[in-house]
């Protein structure tokens, strides 16, 4: 009787918890590009997408979010690129074109490199719901979830293409979440030093940076060098990280085989004598997440 009582109860339990299948509708097809598709931790990519509304569209009700993740080889969770559609999914129309749009995002450093793959959807934060996509999706167990693998790229710990930066002096150890590749940042002392080798052509320099504006009373301002010679300046006023793309000429490199470019501020703070409740006693300049030199 007992076993005939539990099989009962668990017939209940299994009936009552199963998800009736969704027979909504898809909504748009997504596709995508990558600029590379062989990256190195800490470089730089293009990431593009873009949604075409089916024609019997009409009527989202509210607005999702994109969400995008990119895995291992396994299935784990590398980092992701979760955003905002340009076009609010509330206002998508039969037939309308999104995109394509493009974000720069950098590979984080992490403890994996090799094969990786993208999963796009989308999502409205708050409760379960996801919309779904038409395409032809290489995995039919994620599309049931509305979670959709559209690409793939390689990860790989260093690169020929990239110009490999070696930290010399004026830099803390990393801050942040060490479960979030994508939170950590490292703080400058009042001036740092990275060192590559000299290219010999025009690079770009990308400083993804923020300055804790708070603890001036008007803004640092930061001055870029290479071996010696001015490349910028400008005010750092940003509480949230800005990116900015700086020219530098193959002239002001020089002719030495190895640069050193340095980042300083004209002030450095100690938060524990400017930011209430603060205990951080080290002098800080400028707070850097990510710093790359494009050929």
């Amino acid at each position: 009787m007992r076993t005939l009582l539990s099989t009962a109860v668990l017939a209940v339990l299994v009936s009552g918890c199963s998800k009736p299948e969704d027979t909504s509708p898809p909504v748009a097809t997504a596709t995508f590009n990558i600029s590379r598709q062989r990256v190195a931790f800490e470089a730089p990519v293009d990431l593009t997408y873009k949604f075409e509304t089916l024609p019997g569209v009409s009527g989202i009700s509210g607005d999702y979010y994109v969400f995008v993740h990119v895995l291992d080889a396994d299935g784990g969770l590398l980092w992701v690129d979760d955003h905002l559609p340009p076009v609010p999914t509330s206002q998508w129309k039969p037939g309308q074109t999104i995109g394509p749009y493009t974000r720069m995002r950098f590979v984080p450093r992490t403890s994996y490199a090799g094969p990786a793959s993208v999963v796009i959807g989308l999502y409205k934060p708050g409760d379960d719901r996801r919309l779904k996509l038409e395409g032809a999706f290489t995995d039919e167990v994620r599309a049931k979830r509305q979670e959709y693998e559209i690409g793939k790229f390689e990860i790989a710990a260093t690169s020929p293409e990239d110009l490999l930066l070696v930290r010399k002096d004026g830099w803390y150890e990393e801050d942040g979440d060490a479960g979030d590749p994508m939170s950590r940042s490292r703080w400058t002392k009042k001036s740092a030093t990275v060192a590559f080798r000299n290219p010999r052509k025009d690079v770009t320099l990308l400083l993804d940076a923020s300055a804790q504006r708070d603890a001036f009373p008007v803004p640092q301002i930061v001055t870029i060098t290479a071996n010696g010679q001015p490349v910028a300046t400008f005010t750092a006023d940003n509480l949230l990280a800005q990116l900015r793309k700086i020219p530098i000429s193959a002239a002001q490199l020089g002719t030495a085989d190895m640069i050193d470019l340095r980042i300083e501020v004209d002030r450095a703070f100690i938060p524990a004598k400017v930011l209430p409740g603060s205990r951080d006693v080290r002098e800080l300049g400028l707070r850097v997440y990510h710093l790359y030199v494009a050929q």
